[in-house]
């Protein structure tokens, strides 16, 4: 294996749910304030089944957080204003410290390392961005809002491909949503999904795929 990416949001940055009591006392709300949970209790969060069993995309999962964002705190429903007060904590925080570790042998082994994110503009201003020390770790990146093409869509993944300057086969993706590995496997990538209630086992699995040792 020649190459590594990696979805930004679940993979290397902590998921919006596990953030959420953060982003409650920032904003001075008590706990549970919000109701999404996602995969950490989808019986609680009827949405996120909804976006799960295909109903609705990752996208409109949000934008129904947002508006209930801006209806429970008077701000702006957009993404930035939201994520803001949730993502408003050092990196070391926010950044998963395997991903960290793993980027770092990648490249140290010689292994080119990407991210393919759908929204990573659409959540986050420029200020945060630049701030994020870790994705200068990147040689490469494909974010859908400003490349105008989505995961799952197979196209987005040949972009992704094409940028790697790769085949495909040599490469190993780590997103934490079923659907986008399914379009990955789709152009022939090799998929690792990470579950973020759990993501040990994914790092693992990235590990020996890449021929790295674990840590």
């Amino acid at each position: 294996m020649k190459g590594l990416v990696f979805d930004f949001g679940g993979p290397v940055l902590l998921t919006p749910f596990e953030v959420r009591a953060i982003g409650e006392r920032n904003l001075g709300l008590p706990p549970g304030s919000f109701g999404w949970t996602g995969p950490f209790d989808p019986s609680a969060d009827p949405e996120w089944r909804a976006f799960q069993s295909g109903e609705m995309n990752e996208r409109e999962y949000w934008a129904i957080q947002a508006q209930r964002f801006a209806e429970l705190t008077g701000r702006s429903s957009d993404m930035v204003s939201m994520m803001g007060p949730f993502y408003a904590g050092d990196e070391d925080e926010l950044v998963r410290p395997e991903a960290r570790a793993l980027i770092e042998d990648a490249k140290a082994a010689g292994i080119r390392v990407g991210i393919h994110t759908n929204d990573l503009t659409t959540f986050h201003d420029a200020e945060w961005l630049d701030r994020m020390s870790i994705l200068k770790e990147f040689e490469v990146m494909v974010d859908g809002r400003t490349d105008g093409v989505y995961k799952p869509d197979p196209a987005s993944y040949r972009l992704m491909v094409e940028r790697m300057g790769m085949p495909a086969e040599d490469i190993v993706f780590i997103d934490d949503q079923p659907s986008n590995i399914e379009g990955a496997e789709s152009v022939g990538i090799v998929c690792v999904h990470l579950d973020p209630t759990d993501p040990s086992p994914a790092f693992h699995r990235a590990r020996t795929l890449l021929g790295l040792p674990r840590n």
